[in-house]
């Protein structure tokens, strides 16, 4: 049952007649991010946005647009972060570095962690011996409790 949720987000009324040109909006909208969902696509979405926004794919094809001219028309729209795989460029850099930076900041944190926990483990000095008076009053402290019991 599971394997039938994401077709069910496309609602009977929004297929369209012409299987040729249905099979295009699928495609295309497997393609587009869900702006709510965020890591879902228009297709997979059950969110009133993706719905607005199959909506409107269709349309772009049924007015004649080929596949490439109706993404430009969302991401004119939306920008490019409705792209589930936006085109490497500066203005997307962010979203291609981020999983990147992410790891090597966790990786060095995880790494100076560990470098502290074992200095600071192994840094530690051993006590100091006790002192002549220190010594004397441990020996009176300890036979005055065996005396008392």
């Amino acid at each position: 049952m599971a394997w039938l949720a994401p077709s069910l987000a496309v609602e009977p009324d929004e297929v369209l007649a012409d299987p040729t040109l249905e099979s295009r909006a699928r495609g295309i909208s497997q393609g587009l991010r869900c702006l709510v969902c965020q890591n879902q696509s228009i297709d997979d979405s059950d969110a009133e946005l993706a719905r607005d926004l199959r909506l409107l794919v269709r349309e772009r094809l049924v007015a004649g647009d080929d596949d490439q001219q109706v993404i430009d028309y969302i991401v004119s729209r939306y920008g490019d972060f409705v792209l589930l795989k936006p085109p490497f460029k500066l203005a997307t850099l962010a979203l291609w570095a981020a999983p990147a930076v992410i790891l090597l900041v966790a990786g060095v944190a995880v790494f100076l962690y560990y470098r502290q926990s074992a200095t600071a483990g192994g840094a530690e000095a051993a006590p100091a011996p006790l002192s002549q008076a220190e010594q004397q009053r441990l020996e009176t402290i300890l036979r005055d409790r065996d005396v008392s019991s």
